[in-house]
């Protein structure tokens, strides 16, 4: 499933929670199109998606059948599983010692069973030449200690999709465009209008989002050690804020019990000015709220003083158990190139990962009358000059997550003042490291 940081909600990720977390909503039909091996002994590689059935069906039929014929060694059984079943059946799979062979993941979870070893070594599988044609701060998403556990596939990075009429209703101009001008805007939102800025989630379990905008404030995460690095001035600074919103009423009491798919139901019903969120759910909001979408319009990602942009990443990977590790590398390289990855973004309105693709006029020219999808399309493609993977590649993130949201929330509900709960945060997450 195409997913906004966010593609942390596995990310959690979230995709995830990409997360963003944040995602493109597809439906959650799980049906298998295969390709049986042939008589001829040919080599057959099973290829798991998350959940791209059945709007890319005629897509992925395309790309099997080109490969087929341009390989005629090999037969490619696709699979498509549920968004909720992935992660229990790939970790079953690669338990049982019987994985696919080419698995689409996103580098968040795929980097928790990297640092079991689960995952083929791509370093010596993929020639410098091949692996500089994808974005050099994209494939980075996926090293974990060194080495390349996975290839970068498709994209997303969010925007700050607004409702103009709640806006002109507060007397607002101005998008806020930084974290600082969004407390001010959320205040004078509440004041005027009754309503909240925006929704964002603590749930340990769903998006990183709040801990990607620690990273956007100037917070240092972890150390060269791995050991926490945010029991400092700008990470107290980052705790600060947003208890302070909470505090003062400007933050939805449920941001401390629901997932980040409240904010895409808070923004459709008008309940929200703001709502961070990638390209993809604009058709979503003019699908389920045509009012609100016609009222809506965009602006680039709120950040903070760093300026540094998300992105939230898929990916594919090829298990160290992999029946047919060849043949698996040759299609999950068939399926990220410059050709299919341009492709791919245009059917599914998500943005590529490599240096050609991207460099499209697809991704750079829009009519003058060009719609607000056209817009966010080129907007999220000039993101991706500053964008990158704001949170570390760890083995443990969710635990990372946790114990800042649970510490977060903690001091949100006055059970400890911000220098304790940053301090007992940091301790949690040095624990796990001994």
């Amino acid at each position: 499933m195409i997913q906004l940081r966010k593609f942390k909600q596995l990310i959690a990720f979230t995709l995830v929670g990409l997360l963003t977390s944040w995602i493109v909503s597809c439906s959650t039909g799980n049906v298998s199109t295969t390709t049986k091996q042939a008589n001829s002994g040919a080599a057959t590689v099973e290829f798991w998606t998350m959940q791209l059935q059945p709007q890319f069906n005629d897509y992925f039929k395309n790309l099997i059948t080109n490969f087929e014929s341009e390989n005629p060694g090999i037969k490619i059984n696709w699979v498509d599983v549920p968004w909720a079943a992935m992660e229990n059946k790939i970790l079953t799979a690669v338990s049982a010692k019987t994985p696919p062979d080419v698995v689409n993941l996103n580098p968040g979870f795929a980097s928790q069973l990297a640092g079991r070893n689960a995952w083929l070594d791509l370093d010596a599988k993929i020639p410098n030449d091949v692996r500089s044609s994808y974005l050099p701060n994209i494939w980075k998403a996926s090293i974990l200690n060194g080495k390349s556990f996975g290839i970068p596939w498709y994209l997303t990075t969010r925007l700050t999709i607004y409702n103009t009429g709640l806006l002109k209703q507060a007397g607002i101009n101005k998008v806020p465009a930084t974290y600082a001008e969004l407390a001010q805007a959320a205040q004078q939102i509440k004041d005027k209008t009754g309503k909240y800025a925006f929704f964002v989630t603590f749930v340990p379990q769903d998006s990183g989002e709040v801990l990607e905008s620690f990273v956007q404030m100037g917070v240092t995460l972890i150390d060269a050690e791995g050991k926490a690095a945010f029991n400092s001035a700008l990470g107290k600074a980052a705790f600060q804020y947003w208890v302070d919103l909470y505090k003062k009423g400007l933050l939805p009491k449920e941001a401390l019990t629901q997932g980040h798919r409240h904010a895409i139901d808070l923004y459709q019903s008008g309940e929200t000015a703001f709502l961070a969120s990638g390209p993809e759910f604009l058709k979503t909001i003019a699908n389920n709220a045509p009012k609100i979408a016609q009222a809506s319009e965009i602006a680039p990602q709120l950040t903070g003083d760093t300026g540094k942009k998300n992105v939230a990443v898929m990916n594919i990977v090829i298990p160290r158990d992999s029946k047919q590790p060849d043949g698996a590398v040759k299609f999950a390289l068939f399926v990220t190139n410059d050709k299919n990855q341009l492709a791919f973004a245009k059917a599914a309105n998500v943005l590529p990962s490599t240096i050609k693709a991207l460099s499209d006029s697809y991704f750079k020219d829009v009519p003058a009358n060009a719609s607000t999808v056209e817009k966010a399309r080129v907007i999220t493609a000039e993101q991706l000059q500053q964008a990158e993977i704001l949170t570390p590649t760890l083995k443990d993130f969710n635990k990372l997550q946790k114990a800042v949201y649970e510490n977060l929330q903690a001091a949100m509900l006055d059970q400890k003042n911000v220098d304790k709960a940053v301090e007992d945060a940091a301790q949690e997450w040095n624990s796990t490291r001994s």
